[in-house]
């Protein structure tokens, strides 16, 4: 069939590689703009776009697609179907009309939960056990389409958002590539959504990733997880940010603490936290202006003391 496919972070890479692997005409890429990022701010292509010269696939990175004239040229490509996979901009309804077989998104959750743009990380944060992948017919609404398949998968206890993200990325291929087959036999499933049933996942902020020592082991556990790689877990240590990148839930019945209290602190044991029913153990931290590090080593270069409450979230300072 010919496609244009729309996508532009890591998550829609295998989307395109398995496309262009079943022989599929991509008459088009089309993915955001080259971006500043990172700690020297230098430009940044999408991983799409270096997926697809490596493909050696045509490619557009027009910043407004649903201007008169880029709705033009996609009505001459005059494509079968139109793949959108984590592209980052909503298509009007005079794109969504131009394929003649459908406009079909990847989204990673089980429709019609978590709807919006980051469902991968406020399933992890809302201590969900099952995710998955769903493909739908592009409607008029966002994520409110008509469903074609979806295929569900457990949530590791201890996966962070970035490798689920990774997992749902080859599956939500795999998924992909079967709605195609069914595309192209005419015989495609359109199962209506419950909005009754639909959950809205708004966009991250960097202030999601503030650590609130008061919840419960469960709850913090699942928020560093559900926030890692972006936008990061973080507290405060002396006055300067600290990210914490993994750890895991101690024991409900650990030294006691008030939230944010170091209640054990060792270069061979890590740094273990009081929160609102137990504690948390600290297993990979990154100072600010710092490299990532094992929470022992930081044990043994800060020398954090048992007793002090310097992962306070309210305070912003070490100690009260």
């Amino acid at each position: 069939m010919r496609i244009v496919f729309m996508g532009t972070p890591c998550f829609a890479v295998p989307s395109l590689r398995i496309l262009h692997s079943r022989g599929h005409e991509i008459a088009l890429v089309v993915t955001q703009p080259d971006r500043r990022a990172g700690r020297g701010r230098r430009m940044r292509c999408p991983p799409v776009k270096d997926a697809a010269a490596e493909l050696s696939l045509p490619v557009d990175q027009t910043e407004k697609v649903n201007c008169a004239e880029f709705v033009d040229r996609l009505g001459g490509i005059a494509p079968d179907v139109l793949v959108v996979v984590a592209f980052g901009q909503i298509l009007c309804e005079e794109i969504l009309d131009i394929p003649s077989r459908g406009a079909i998104n990847v989204h990673a959750s089980l429709l019609p939960r978590y709807r919006g743009v980051a469902p991968i990380n406020w399933a992890i944060v809302d201590g969900e056990t099952e995710t998955g992948v769903t493909t739908m017919l592009m409607a008029r609404k966002v994520d409110a389409g008509e469903v074609i398949l979806a295929r569900s998968t457990p949530i590791d206890p201890n996966e962070t958002a970035g490798e689920l993200s990774a997992r749902l990325a080859d599956i939500g291929a795999e998924v992909l590539a079967e709605t195609l087959g069914l595309i192209e036999r005419g015989n495609v499933p359109r199962i209506e959504q419950d909005p009754a049933l639909a959950t809205y996942a708004r966009k991250l902020r960097k202030s999601d990733g503030e650590i609130d020592w008061t919840g419960s082991a469960r709850r913090v556990h699942d928020h560093i997880r559900g926030m890692t790689p972006w936008p990061g877990a973080h507290t405060t240590y002396r006055g300067r940010v600290l990210k914490v990148l993994r750890a895991a839930i101690g024991s409900p019945s650990g030294p006691a603490g008030s939230p944010g209290e170091i209640v054990a602190a060792a270069d061979t044991g890590g740094i273990e936290v009081a929160v609102g029913d137990g504690t948390i153990r600290l297993l990979e931290v990154q100072p600010e202006g710092r490299s990532v590090m094992g929470a022992e080593a930081f044990a043994r270069g800060y020398r954090p003391e048992v007793g002090s409450r310097p992962f306070d979230s309210t305070a912003g300072e070490e100690g009260k």
